[in-house]
C-alpha cells in the first residue's frame, strides 16, 4: 500500500515538474519573441542610419556644388534674381543637412541602445539556455520513469 502511494506521489511531483517545465518554455518562447522584435528594430534602425549617411553625403556633394554656383555668380551681382534663388536654395540645402544630421545623431544613439541591449538579451539567452539544459540533465531519469 506504501509502494502505491509512494508512486503515486512520485508521479504528482513529476506531473507538477512537467507543468512548471511547460510554464517556464513558455515564458522562454515570449522571451525570445521579444529579442527577434528587438533585433528586427535594430536592423531597420541600421538601414535608416545608412540611408541618412547616404543622404548626407549627397546634400554635402550639392552644398559644395551650391557654393561654387554661388561663387560664380557674385560676378554675376548679388541682386539678381537668379543669386536671390540660388541663396534661397543653399538656406534650404542647410536646413535639410542640420535636419539629416539631427536625426542620424539621434538614430546612431538608438541604434548603439539597441545593439547593447541585444547583446545583454543574447548573453541572457545563452546562460538561460545552459539553465534549462542543466535542470532538463539533472530530472532525465525522473522524465524516463515517467515514460517521457
Amino acid at each position: 500500500m506504501n509502494e502505491i502511494r509512494d508512486k503515486a506521489k512520485e508521479t504528482d511531483d513529476l506531473v507538477l515538474l512537467i507543468e512548471q517545465h511547460k510554464r517556464e518554455i513558455w515564458e522562454w518562447k515570449q522571451k525570445e519573441s521579444k529579442w527577434l522584435e528587438d533585433k528586427v528594430l535594430l536592423d531597420g534602425t541600421k538601414k535608416l542610419v545608412d540611408k541618412l549617411s547616404e543622404e548626407l553625403t549627397r546634400m554635402k556633394k550639392r552644398a559644395q556644388e551650391a557654393e561654387g554656383e554661388n561663387t560664380i555668380i557674385k560676378g554675376i551681382g548679388n541682386s539678381s534674381p537668379e543669386m536671390r534663388e540660388l541663396q534661397d536654395r543653399i538656406k534650404q540645402l542647410d536646413s535639410s543637412l542640420a535636419n539629416a544630421l539631427e536625426i542620424n545623431e539621434s538614430h546612431q544613439r538608438y541604434n548603439g541602445k539597441l545593439q547593447l541591449r541585444s547583446a545583454e538579451l543574447e548573453r541572457d539567452n545563452k546562460i538561460l539556455s545552459k539553465q534549462i539544459s542543466d535542470h532538463i540533465k539533472n530530472h532525465e531519469d525522473k522524465f524516463r520513469k515517467a515514460g517521457l
